[in-house]
């Protein structure tokens, strides 16, 4: 990264490098998600189904593959996609983002939205804080959790919708108000950036608040996302299945603990499918599970 794009980054929370893909490169992508497409795999979710409340971000379902990884397709379609899993860019940048050593967390994930299809709420920011996907600085080095790497195979003109983001969004101190979470009052804080076919975007999915904007165009929307992380985070995915604590301490360790005493003996793991690692402490000095889920709802 050069000087400029380390202050683009740093100050906003996302970074668009331009035309990495060559024609050739992006009909050989297209001509995979031409053959998935007519797999059935793309689905559509319920309409709206990501714009919560909102009256802007109200569409059509979005479009997701399911049921199938992208980098288990028969050859010679994974091919295409394979390549751009340790693409030269992507490590160059990564390796300044996140550390060398990073992995990639999950995905690819394909979205493919169609003209009307719904956007999703701004998400992220760092509400609440997660260390393993937020964005830190020290002693002239950048460190980011959790970076997505968006591979664009359409164009997407700006303010026609797609990767919408509240830039800065990364460092802010203060609760996202519920207008620009959900786009209806977004004070001009919300941006929806061009990117061309063959551009990456870069992103810190986590630490800036994010999401998507109606896609208003004619042509479709068609979006590779890769999901990294640092070498010592977790962010979801496969760490599930490392979730529990009996896969790094043997059974008989903790048979008989308590909730509260198995909730210090998970593996590593981001996204936990329950709430059985949030500790607090009561005013008596008990020790106790908090439901953060059912908060988080209540909120």
């Amino acid at each position: 990264m050069d000087a400029k794009e380390r202050y683009y980054w740093d100050v906003t929370g996302h970074l668009v490098v331009r035309d990495v893909l060559s024609q050739e490169e992006l009909d050989a992508v297209n001509n995979v998600l031409d053959y998935v497409i007519g797999t059935g795999f793309v689905h559509q979710s319920e309409d709206n189904h990501g714009a919560a409340d909102s009256t802007f971000l109200r569409g059509t379902g979005s479009r997701w593959v399911h049921g199938m990884n992208l980098l288990e397709l028969p050859r010679p379609y994974c091919d295409p996609v394979r390549d751009l899993l340790a693409h030269p860019v992507v490590v160059k940048y990564l390796n300044v983002m996140c550390g060398k050593g990073f992995r990639l967390d999950h995905g690819p994930q394909f979205n493919n939205a169609v003209k009307g299809t719904a956007g999703l709420v701004m998400h992220g920011a760092g509400e609440p804080h997660r260390e393993y996907v937020a964005y830190h600085h020290q002693n002239g080095e950048m460190y980011c959790g959790g970076v997505t790497v968006t591979w664009n195979l359409t164009d997407c003109p700006a303010g026609k919708g797609g990767f919408a983001a509240v830039p800065g969004s990364h460092k802010s101190k203060f609760r996202m108000p519920i207008g620009v979470r959900n786009c209806d009052e977004d004070m001009g804080t919300v941006a929806n950036p061009g990117i061309r076919a063959g551009d990456v975007l870069f992103f810190m999915d986590g630490a800036q608040s994010h999401g998507t904007h109606p896609w208003q165009n004619d042509h479709d929307r068609r979006s590779i996302l890769f999901k990294y992380a640092s070498r010592t985070a977790t962010r979801q995915g496969p760490s599930n299945a490392v979730c529990h604590p009996e896969v790094f301490w043997d059974g008989e360790v903790v048979d008989g603990m308590t909730m509260a005493e198995r909730a210090v003996m998970y593996g590593p793991c981001s996204a936990p499918p329950n709430d059985e690692m949030f500790l607090v402490v009561e005013e008596d000095g008990s020790v106790w599970l908090e439901n953060t889920r059912a908060q988080q709802a209540a909120d």
